[in-house]
């Protein structure tokens, strides 16, 4: 018999392997590099409070959330409720990292109509208007959210739009385990 035959049924199969490996994996666990290393570092200014900038090392000695989010991200949009409750239930620092958001000439116009419209939950909103701090965090689309631990080590990262099963069952256990690790 002729080996030429076998070359489609051969490419067929690894194909079918290759869905199936596909299938069975997570789209929200996109591995990050970071998890386990330092924060990467970004001194960047707020939005809340203009004249003001906020860094990675301000935060160390704390738990602590980055959220990355924009006005025009409709994702954000959905997890803004969700995201709101876990901050105020756990009483968790959370940063918003506002990711090339772009509004009229002033940049943060859409920014802050959004927060005034949905709430502004966060400790601190920081500006990302190129969106190089993004890059840094190895973000892949808004929304992305990392838990940081009080030594400032990344220790968890979700992609896309934080819904509450995952609150419940990862984050907030999470949180809990961090606090009562020693800083």
């Amino acid at each position: 018999m002729n080996k030429k035959f076998f070359i489609p049924l051969i490419a067929f199969a690894a194909l079918a392997g290759l869905m199936l490996f596909g299938l069975s994996n997570d789209p929200k666990l996109i591995p990050s590099p970071f998890i386990g290393k330092p924060a990467p570092e970004f001194n960047l200014p707020r939005l809340d409070k203009p004249g003001e900038t906020l860094s990675v090392d301000d935060m160390k000695g704390k738990v602590w959330i980055l959220n990355l989010w924009a006005s025009w991200c409709v994702s954000c949009r959905a997890e803004h409720r969700v995201l709101s409750d876990l901050i105020a239930k756990e009483k968790i620092p959370t940063v918003g990292l506002n990711y090339k958001d772009y509004g009229t000439e002033d940049y943060g116009d859409a920014a802050k109509q959004w927060l005034d419209t949905l709430g502004n939950p966060y400790y601190a909103v920081v500006i990302d208007k190129d969106g190089m701090a993004g890059i840094d965090w190895g973000v892949v689309g808004v929304p992305e959210t990392f838990i940081m631990d009080k030594k400032g080590i990344v220790r968890y990262k979700f992609t896309g739009p934080v819904y509450q099963e995952a609150v419940d069952k990862t984050l907030i256990p999470l949180l809990e385990k961090l606090r009562k690790e020693e800083g």
